[in-house]
Protein backbone atom coordinates (compact mmCIF):
# COMPACT_ATOMS: atom_id res chain seq x y z
CA UNK A 1 0.00 0.00 0.00
CA UNK A 2 1.12 3.58 -0.43
CA UNK A 3 1.85 6.03 2.40
CA UNK A 4 -1.60 7.65 2.24
CA UNK A 5 -3.34 4.30 2.55
CA UNK A 6 -1.04 3.24 5.39
CA UNK A 7 -1.83 6.42 7.34
CA UNK A 8 -5.56 5.97 6.74
CA UNK A 9 -5.28 2.47 8.17
CA UNK A 10 -3.26 3.77 11.12
CA UNK A 11 -5.90 6.43 11.85
CA UNK A 12 -8.62 3.79 11.75
CA UNK A 13 -6.83 1.25 13.96
CA UNK A 14 -4.95 3.38 16.48
CA UNK A 15 -7.22 5.30 18.82
CA UNK A 16 -4.24 7.02 20.46
CA UNK A 17 -2.85 8.70 17.32
CA UNK A 18 -4.32 12.14 16.60
CA UNK A 19 -2.18 13.27 13.63
CA UNK A 20 0.57 11.57 11.68
CA UNK A 21 2.99 12.20 8.85
CA UNK A 22 5.33 9.97 6.82
CA UNK A 23 8.58 11.39 5.45
CA UNK A 24 10.98 10.03 2.86
CA UNK A 25 14.72 9.71 3.44
CA UNK A 26 15.26 13.36 2.47
CA UNK A 27 12.64 14.61 4.95
CA UNK A 28 9.95 15.43 2.40
CA UNK A 29 6.34 14.68 3.28
CA UNK A 30 5.01 11.56 1.55
CA UNK A 31 1.61 11.66 3.28
CA UNK A 32 -0.10 13.15 6.29
CA UNK A 33 -3.42 12.78 8.07
CA UNK A 34 -4.17 16.50 8.12
CA UNK A 35 -3.26 19.91 6.82
CA UNK A 36 -0.37 20.35 9.25
CA UNK A 37 1.97 17.76 7.72
CA UNK A 38 4.78 20.23 7.09
CA UNK A 39 4.67 21.62 10.65
CA UNK A 40 4.60 18.13 12.15
CA UNK A 41 7.46 17.03 9.91
CA UNK A 42 9.60 19.99 11.05
CA UNK A 43 8.92 19.15 14.70
CA UNK A 44 9.81 15.51 14.07
CA UNK A 45 13.06 16.29 12.29
CA UNK A 46 14.01 18.84 14.96
CA UNK A 47 13.38 16.26 17.69
CA UNK A 48 15.54 13.67 15.92
CA UNK A 49 18.31 16.22 15.42
CA UNK A 50 18.23 17.26 19.08
CA UNK A 51 18.30 13.63 20.20
CA UNK A 52 21.23 12.94 17.87
CA UNK A 53 23.22 15.80 19.40
CA UNK A 54 23.09 14.14 22.83
CA UNK A 55 25.35 11.28 21.72
CA UNK A 56 26.71 12.06 18.24
CA UNK A 57 28.87 8.94 18.13
CA UNK A 58 25.88 6.66 18.79
CA UNK A 59 24.70 6.76 15.16
CA UNK A 60 21.30 7.50 13.70
CA UNK A 61 18.40 8.08 16.09
CA UNK A 62 15.67 5.56 15.30
CA UNK A 63 13.09 6.51 17.92
CA UNK A 64 12.32 9.60 19.97
CA UNK A 65 9.32 10.61 21.99
CA UNK A 66 8.20 13.53 24.09
CA UNK A 67 5.28 13.37 26.47
CA UNK A 68 3.61 16.49 27.83
CA UNK A 69 0.48 16.97 29.91
CA UNK A 70 -1.49 17.80 26.74
CA UNK A 71 -0.16 14.88 24.69
CA UNK A 72 2.87 13.37 23.05
CA UNK A 73 5.03 13.40 19.94
CA UNK A 74 6.46 10.10 18.71
CA UNK A 75 9.01 9.80 15.91
CA UNK A 76 10.33 6.55 14.42
CA UNK A 77 12.84 6.12 11.62
CA UNK A 78 13.12 2.84 9.76
CA UNK A 79 13.98 1.67 6.27
CA UNK A 80 14.76 5.13 4.93
CA UNK A 81 11.46 6.58 6.08
CA UNK A 82 10.33 8.51 9.14
CA UNK A 83 6.91 8.55 10.75
CA UNK A 84 5.78 11.06 13.34
CA UNK A 85 2.55 11.19 15.28
CA UNK A 86 0.90 13.24 17.96
CA UNK A 87 -1.22 11.68 20.68
CA UNK A 88 -3.50 12.78 23.46
CA UNK A 89 -2.44 12.75 27.12
CA UNK A 90 -1.01 9.60 28.73
CA UNK A 91 -0.39 7.49 25.62
CA UNK A 92 0.73 3.89 25.91
CA UNK A 93 4.23 4.39 24.50
CA UNK A 94 4.89 0.81 23.48
CA UNK A 95 1.57 0.48 21.69
CA UNK A 96 1.96 3.78 19.83
CA UNK A 97 5.49 2.82 18.75
CA UNK A 98 4.22 -0.59 17.59
CA UNK A 99 1.40 1.01 15.58
CA UNK A 100 3.79 3.49 13.94
CA UNK A 101 6.32 0.79 13.09
CA UNK A 102 3.56 -1.39 11.62
CA UNK A 103 2.40 1.55 9.51
CA UNK A 104 5.92 2.13 8.16
CA UNK A 105 6.37 -1.54 7.37
CA UNK A 106 3.05 -1.60 5.51
CA UNK A 107 4.25 0.93 2.95
CA UNK A 108 5.43 -0.72 -0.24
CA UNK A 109 8.95 -0.04 -1.34
CA UNK A 110 9.19 1.79 -4.66
CA UNK A 111 11.58 -0.88 -5.90
CA UNK A 112 9.09 -3.62 -5.10
CA UNK A 113 6.53 -1.99 -7.39
CA UNK A 114 8.81 -2.20 -10.42
CA UNK A 115 8.44 -5.30 -12.51
CA UNK A 116 11.47 -7.31 -13.35
CA UNK A 117 12.05 -7.92 -17.00
CA UNK A 118 13.59 -11.14 -18.14
CA UNK A 119 15.83 -11.45 -21.12
CA UNK A 120 15.12 -13.92 -23.83
CA UNK A 121 17.79 -16.61 -23.96
CA UNK A 122 20.27 -16.19 -26.77
CA UNK A 123 19.94 -18.72 -29.53
CA UNK A 124 23.03 -20.72 -30.36
CA UNK A 125 24.59 -19.32 -33.51
CA UNK A 126 26.19 -22.61 -34.54
CA UNK A 127 23.00 -24.70 -34.49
Amino acid sequence: MDATQALAELAELSSQVDRAVVLNAKGSVLASTGDEGEALSRSALDLLAAAGELHPSAGEVTRAEVELAEGGLFVLREGGRTIAATTGPNPTSGLVAYDLRTCLQGIDEEKAKRRRTTRKPKEDEGA
